[in-house]
């Protein structure tokens, strides 16, 4: 708005036409926001940006949300079963989504107008999907990635937010938290952390996206910091179940939680030497990490695996006992341990490659615990930078 003594300058028409200006600006600066993903956890994400863009005049009212489409046992389509019921009812059954939630099977068309995107699907479909949206972004889209997991190419490790950043080249945030996403489903209260990297104004407006009195968001300027608590912590989870299976009581299950965060932290620093301490006790963090431990479905699955001496494979679990959701935990256990035997670092965590050596069949459940003799040398972190 122009200062006084220039409105006091100006013709009233000329005012007017300033007026119909301003809203025409305002109307070009609403988002439009689509997510990438319709599982569990995206279907939450939905309810959750649903409810904002109705109250807040900087995003328009209607989210897309792009899904695989999928035939349920009735011979419905899913995409026309959330559009009729406004209800996932594969992977959040009994939740309304929001009326301006629309479901859409065609990945080029739901992001065809949005400057906003989401991206919540498993880590391992997220480089194929990169490859089909180049070129098919509008030029002021932002990104944000509610991903758990990373990509080992033959150059090292690639973060998920990294490989959208620069297969679209698009600014990437990060939303990582203690998020069971029935939890939050249900509207209980929970915290979840926004990682950033120098755009502070862009994290600002995910928060707005995001944020409800039961759902609280914190940002945080390390993107590989907040991202790498949210992949890592599911290898932790992954020795919880094996703990909770074996029944070897809760006293353990505290020591693998304390030994897991601290490989969690030692990992993250030895790979971006930008990785502050004070992320890991962030929501992302160690509240991620508790949350996971107690209560999540990595934890879950691990247990049964673990009760069955490991004679049923991860996979059929997996297919068993989650309706088509996927577990993050065993291929992020693999993806870490190719890390570390590439650079030498297998002796520096113990727990970390004890886990995907049990995932893999190679040990058994209870070495779960035999690893504690061989402590890992986490001096090295102090000088991680040579360790590149």
């Amino acid at each position: 708005m122009a200062p006084p003594a220039a409105m006091e300058e100006t013709a009233p028409t000329i005012n007017l036409l300033s007026n119909i200006n301003d809203g025409n600006n305002a109307a070009s600066q609403i988002s439009r926001v689509t997510i990438v993903g319709s599982g569990n956890w995206g279907s939450v994400a939905a309810k959750l940006i649903a409810s904002n863009t109705l109250k807040l005049a900087s995003f328009h009212d209607q989210v897309r949300m792009w899904v695989f489409e999928e035939t349920l046992p009735t011979g419905q389509k899913l995409t026309e079963v959330i559009n009729q019921t406004n209800e996932n009812v594969k992977y959040l059954p009994g939740i309304k989504l929001g009326k301006n939630v629309v479901a859409d099977p065609d990945l080029d068309n739901a992001v065809r107008d949005a400057n906003m995107v989401v991206f919540v699907t498993p880590h391992q479909f997220m480089e194929g999907i990169c490859k089909r949206l180049v070129g098919k972004l509008k030029e002021d889209v932002v990104a944000i990635s509610l991903i758990k997991g990373m990509e080992v190419k033959m150059d090292g490790p690639h973060m998920i937010s990294t490989l959208i950043s620069e297969q679209l080249r698009v600014n990437c945030c990060v939303l990582m938290g203690a998020n069971i996403a029935n939890e939050i489903a249900v509207e209980k209260f929970s915290e979840a952390t926004v990682g950033y990297r120098e755009n502070r104004e862009v994290a600002e407006k995910w928060v707005r996206l995001f944020s409800t009195p039961y759902f609280v968001v914190t940002p945080v300027q390390d993107v590989e910091g907040v991202e790498l608590c949210g992949t890592l912590k599911n290898v932790v989870a992954l020795a919880a179940g094996f703990v909770d299976g074996l029944e070897m009581g809760n006293n353990t299950k505290a020591a693998i939680m304390r030994i897991g965060l601290r490989e969690m932290r030692a990992f993250s620093k030895l790979l971006f030497s930008s990785v502050k301490d004070s992320t890991f006790f962030e929501s992302c963090g160690v509240a991620d990490l508790i949350t996971t431990c107690l209560g999540g479905r990595n934890r879950r699955v691990a247990e049964a695996f673990a009760k069955n001496g490991g004679k049923r494979s991860f996979d059929e679990l997996e297919a068993e006992m989650l309706q088509g959701q996927k577990l993050q935990g065993v291929s992020t256990a693999r993806e870490v341990y190719e890390v570390l035997r590439h650079r030498g670092w297998l002796e520096l965590f113990p727990l970390f490659a004890t886990v995907h050596e049990i995932s893999a069949g190679r040990l058994p459940p209870s070495a779960i615990v035999e690893y504690s003799e061989h402590k890992p040398n986490c001096s090295l972190v102090e000088g991680s930078a040579p360790y590149f």
